[in-house]
This record gives structure tokens, C-alpha cells and sequence, in this order.
């Protein structure tokens, strides 16, 4: 099974997280690429580095003065007397169509949605690299693979169109489907997070031509909390191609089974020809966040479920944080997923 991934990611390494008020080390941390390198590797994947694409395929979903936002961004943050080292929003407009500021410091608050995506000198490059991780394996899947794993970090369902937010910058899996689209592909997205991808949501949120499913812990109760409620459906042509499948908290494998084969029974109905997976590993029973309680032998399940779908499908990396079984559950989904081709 082949993997890809580019060195360039690296490069984004976030200080800054919030949690309840207190400052605390940030969990999406360079480190998961090693342990997720080695994960994959142990379930027999071949990396492979992605070409350049060029903006193109990103410039597909996300508007250009969010893009410009990015790639600038920090350099104009320097410039500000007394500015910290990361670019952190401190204020968020209660209306985002009243204007654009022309400060930093507006722009920040525009385009980043809350304070756990901080933004320094190497992180557009990581986000750049980390969507061309991505679009790499949808070529890869359009030329006749089976399955392929991307290993985007940083990660990317939390993005919207413009905005940032939730650890992530570039929606990797949105770019992804879009892509496979635009080739004459009628791609779903399935989202395996322990966190509703609402980024990804709102973009497609009024389109009939990529189908969006989301398996997530309660928003009532969980990140991101504004969105991933089981009566979002989709607006206007959109209406019924968004999916939510919120689930009580510590929800086991058998139960977590029984939904997703809800999920995968809309994908059928939708009529999809390839699924890209949004592969967060941080529903397991000993992720940081403790939202769901799936094993490493749910993952496996999980892996196998998309097998037998018979569809082509491309994992791409979302969440999934430092904890003893980080890398097996990645190895036991990859492996779960190839024996049972």
C-alpha cells in the first residue's frame, strides 16, 4: 500500500493551546509524524514524496485572501511591537461580512477561529505540503489504487473555506474529494475523528456532489461544539448530503460499528465510487482528548468496514494525539483495511 508524505511538514511546530482557561503544551506536535510514520510502516506502506501541484487544487476550496492570509501573515506579525512569536487572534468579529480589517491583528481574529491554530514562520509551508500530501494520494487513487494513505499533518477538517481553526489550516480531505471530483469522481467523505469535521461540513454544505458523513463525539458536549448536530442535513441543492453521527461519550467498538455501517450505508445510497477517509485515530480509549472508547481492535474493524465497501479509499491523516497506542492503531487500521481486500 503506498503512502505519502513530504519532509516540509515538519516544519509547523505550534506552542500555544488553551484549554479551560489554562495554558497548556500544544497536543498536535511534530512528533506525531514519527509515530505515525512508523505506524504505517508497520502495516507495510511504501512512502513516497508528492509532487507540487501547485495552488490550483487548494485554491479549488479556499478563497485567495485566506491564502494570501497564510502565506503572509507572520512576516507582517513581526513587524508589531512587542508581538509574540506566534500569530494568535485576540479578538473575533461578532460578524464576520461587516468589513476586512488591514491590521494583523484584525486578520487574525477574521481567520482563525479560536486560539488552538497558531501560526508560525513554518507553518504555511507544512500546510502547504501537508494538502500536497493529499492531492498526491488522490492521484494516486485516480491511476487505479486501491487504497492509499496520506500522512497530512498538519491536519485539516477544522478548516473552512477561510478560516482557520482546531489545529488545522488546509482542508487536506476536502481538497482531496475536490479533486477526485474534478477528475469525474463521485466522491464521499467519511470522517472517523473523534472531533466533528466542520470545517469540512461548511464547505460542501450546499453542494449535492460530494456527500460529507461525520462519526464524532456530541458536540453538546465537545469541540467544536457550534457544529456536527445531527439536523445539519445541508442547505439549498446540499440539502440531505451532509451526515451527522454524534455519539454519547465513551462510546465502545460494537456501538461505534453499528454507526458506522449507518454511515457507510448512506455512502452506498449516494452512489460514491471512492471514499476518502478523514482518518482521526483520537476516537481511541486512551487518546488525550478521551471523547469515544474505541480499541486498537476497533480500528481494525474500522479498516476492514472500508474494505468491503469495494470502493477505492484514500486515508488521509487528521487527528490523533501522543499517546501509547498512536501508532499501533494507525498500523492495526492499514493492516485491518489490506487483509480485507
Amino acid at each position: 500500500m503506498k503512502a505519502v508524505f513530504d519532509e516540509r511538514q515538519w516544519g509547523h511546530d505550534p506552542k500555544h493551546f488553551m484549554a479551560n482557561g489554562a495554558i497548556k503544551p500544544n497536543p498536535e506536535q511534530p512528533r506525531r509524524i514519527e509515530i505515525l510514520h512508523e505506524g504505517a510502516s508497520k502495516a507495510e506502506c511504501s512512502f513516497i514524496t508528492p509532487d507540487d501541484a501547485g495552488l490550483g487544487p487548494i485554491a479549488a476550496l479556499h478563497s485567495a485572501e485566506y491564502l494570501g492570509f497564510l502565506e503572509n501573515i507572520y512576516t507582517l506579525w513581526q513587524r508589531i511591537e512587542g508581538a509574540g512569536e506566534e500569530v494568535i487572534p485576540n479578538i473575533h468579529p461578532g460578524n464576520r461580512t461587516d468589513s476586512y480589517p488591514d491590521s494583523a491583528v484584525g486578520q487574525a481574529g477574521y481567520h482563525q477561529a479560536d486560539t488552538a491554530c497558531p501560526l508560525s514562520s513554518g507553518t504555511w509551508d507544512a500546510a502547504y505540503w501537508s494538502a500536497q500530501s493529499a492531492i498526491a494520494g488522490a492521484d494516486l487513487i485516480r491511476k487505479g489504487e486501491r487504497g492509499v494513505y496520506a500522512l497530512s499533518r498538519p491536519p485539516g477538517h477544522h478548516a473552512f473555506g477561510d478560516l482557520a481553526g482546531g489545529f488545522c489550516f488546509l482542508n487536506n480531505s476536502g481538497i482531496a474529494a475536490e479533486r477526485l471530483r474534478a477528475a469525474g469522481m463521485r466522491p464521499a467523505i467519511v470522517d472517523v475523528d473523534v472531533h466533528h469535521g466542520n470545517g469540512t461540513q461548511g464547505i460542501f454544505y450546499d453542494r449535492d456532489d460530494v456527500l460529507t458523513v461525520s462519526i464524532h463525539a456530541d458536540p453538546a458536549r465537545f469541540y467544536p461544539f457550534f457544529w456536527g448536530h445531527a439536523h445539519e442535513r445541508g442547505e439549498g441543492r446540499g440539502l440531505g448530503y451532509n451526515l451527522n453521527l454524534p455519539l454519547p461519550r465513551q462510546t465502545p467498538d460494537e456501538e461505534y460499528m453499528k454507526t458506522l455501517n449507518k454511515a457507510l450505508a448512506r455512502v452506498h445510497s449516494f452512489g460514491a465510487d471512492v471514499i476518502v477517509v478523514a482518518l482521526g485515530l483520537d476516537a481511541a480509549i486512551d487518546d488525550p482528548f478521551q471523547g469515544l472508547a474505541v480499541t486498537q481492535d476497533g480500528f481494525a474493524r474500522i479498516g476492514a468496514a472500508f474494505a468491503k465497501t469495494g470502493l477505492p479509499i484514500l486515508f488521509v491523516q487528521e487527528g490523533g494525539y501522543i499517546s501509547d497506542s498512536l501508532g499501533i492503531n494507525l498500523t492495526r487500521t492499514l493492516t485491518g483495511f489490506q487483509e480485507a481486500l
